[in-house]
């Protein structure tokens, strides 16, 4: 082989195996897209409204979470959250929370302590209330970086990054921390919000029915009763005239009694001691 050979042997080598990883970084690329759009799919696919949604006399919250973020103003930048070396005092906790208000975000996460392990986990808190994205647990995170990746599906909701060293009597631990949270592609948005109106609609449509009955017993259940009471006054209207007749006839019974009584008693004292006119003439 001549030296021109070897030196286009190696020339063009590399560029082959440039290309080949070139090509299987975007296919992996593309491979974790299509988890995150089917990921995406499935949770707004399960959307459900919440109860505070539904019982709301107002529509813009319940559109507002079906909606999702202004495609006239997102920006699908990642937002880095970062810090290094923060103190978490012994017997102390460090909590670092992430809101999250775009559903289909992916989220990053890398952590490492200095020296000794530290406990971790990640909850999201919603109105339904906590979910354990990963379970709290001690992490040996002073001898290697401790990384995660999860997709958020409904929100809003907040992240908390928990930091624990309640279990050290004696030793501070310096957390450092990278949290990156990628919002979904646009292209994500608007099929995901299609699915929450599609599910939200079938959501309202069946609590509309089950309000109309309801509202149409209330209005029957109303009808009869406003028709009892009718009778009920009316009765009474007449009640009260009869109590007047009594009332009445009783004053007028109460003052001949009260004569009779006087006659009967003034009676009696004339037949028992006669008289007094009587007396005069004996």
């Amino acid at each position: 082989m001549t030296t021109e050979e070897v030196e286009e042997d190696a020339a063009t080598a590399p560029e082959s195996e440039t290309a080949t990883a070139t090509a299987d970084e975007e296919e992996l690329v593309d491979s974790e897209a299509r988890a995150i759009a089917e990921a995406m799919q499935s949770a707004d696919e399960s959307y459900v409204p919440s109860p505070s949604l539904l019982s709301a006399y107002d529509s813009a919250p319940l559109l507002a979470q079906v909606d999702g973020p202004d495609l006239t103003i997102f920006n699908s930048k990642p937002n880095v959250y970062q810090a290094k070396a923060v103190p978490v005092h012994l017997r102390g906790k460090l909590d670092i929370p992430i809101h999250v208000s775009a559903g289909g975000s992916v989220v990053e996460y890398e952590i490492h302590t200095d020296l000794y392990d530290i406990a971790f986990g990640v909850t999201a808190e919603r109105e339904e209330g906590i979910t354990n994205v990963k379970e709290k647990s001690r992490v040996d995170s002073h001898l290697e970086p401790v990384t995660g990746k999860f997709l958020v599906g409904s929100v809003p909701c907040a992240l908390v990054f928990s930091f624990d060293n309640e279990y050290s009597w004696f030793r501070e631990k310096k957390v450092t921390y990278k949290i990156t949270v990628t919002p979904p592609k646009v292209e994500n948005v608007v099929t995901g919000r299609r699915l929450r109106a599609k599910k939200a609609l079938e959501v309202v449509k069946k609590d509309h029915d089950e309000l109309d009955e309801r509202f149409e017993t209330a209005a029957q259940k109303r009808s009869e009763l406003e028709d009892a009471i009718l009778r009920l006054e009316r009765e009474l209207a007449e009640k009260k005239k009869s109590m007047d007749v009594v009332a009445k006839e009783e004053k007028w019974l109460e003052k001949k009694l009260a004569v009779r009584e006087e006659q009967i008693t003034m009676l009696s004292q004339r037949l028992k001691n006669g008289w007094a006119d009587e007396k005069s003439e004996i």
